[in-house]
């Protein structure tokens, strides 16, 4: 790599070190797990904007984080998980929310096979992305996120709901 590139990498190991800067709106919240939520509600915007304009990708891609964010933050809203704790599997992550009943073993493992089929095929380019495969992906994720928020007593917490 050129002096140029290494000294961005530089720049960019500093910028995680040390005090925060400018922490984006909405997220500026002590709680671990309403960070998680909200991750949820900006993955989804994120990804409403990005359908309209055609970038099925990235809809993809957010779609899929946000409906992990948002099982990431029912774990630790139902004391399932600590805060601190990482679950760095994609099915053991599906896998820990069906076991405190957020939905039955077959819908875990079926969105566990979503995300290993299809996420990494066209994370990879393996296949390509298509606005039909960005839409379902969304909406599944949005009424996952609805539906996983609606039975919280922070509902109210919700990026979505302003």
């Amino acid at each position: 790599m050129n002096d140029d590139i290494r000294d961005q990498l530089a720049e960019a190991e500093r910028s995680f070190e040390g005090s925060p800067g400018t922490i984006e709106e909405g997220l500026d919240v002590d709680d671990a797990e309403l960070v998680q939520l909200r991750r949820a509600c900006r993955l989804l915007e994120v990804g409403a904007n990005l359908l309209d304009r055609g970038y099925y990708t990235v809809v993809i891609e957010s779609a899929f984080v946000a409906i992990e964010r948002t099982i990431q933050f029912r774990l630790i809203h139902d004391g399932a998980m600590s805060p601190s704790e990482v679950i760095s599997s994609h099915r053991r992550l599906y896998q820990r929310g069906a076991e405190i009943g957020l939905y039955d073993d077959a819908f875990g493992d079926d969105l566990a096979e979503l995300w290993n089929r299809n996420r990494t095929e066209t994370y990879y380019r393996l296949g390509i992305a298509t606005k039909e495969q960005a839409k379902a992906m969304y909406s599944l994720a949005d009424d996952i996120h609805r539906h996983l928020i609606d039975m919280t007593r922070v509902s109210h917490e919700c990026l979505c709901r302003r």
